[in-house]
């Protein structure tokens, strides 16, 4: 494993359809590496609950892709709704 940890992804104020974080930083991390992200209950922002987080990792799927060495993107893209608010997400390659 390369490495693991979490980040803030931020909808805003107003109600979108998607939104995007960059995580910089990652030595080692190449094109070639693997990433995955997810919501994960019990976690807990200023805007959103537990629960809201759980509501999350069932009705916004998270796609991450290599954007430079050192960096990749977690795109998130509510099924049918709109985001608002910062979410904790949980993030992992290799």
């Amino acid at each position: 494993m390369g490495a693991q940890g979490t980040t803030t992804i931020d909808f805003g104020v107003t109600p979108v359809e998607e939104t995007t974080v960059i995580v910089s930083g990652q030595t080692g991390f190449v094109s070639t590496s693997a990433v995955e992200a997810w919501f994960q209950h019990g976690d807990l922002t200023a805007d959103n609950s537990a629960d809201e987080h759980e509501e999350a990792a069932a009705l916004c799927p998270l796609a991450c892709k290599w954007t430079v060495d050192g960096s990749f993107e977690i795109k998130a893209m509510p099924i049918a709704m709109t985001g608002i608010g910062t979410f904790k997400v949980h993030w992992v390659w290799n």
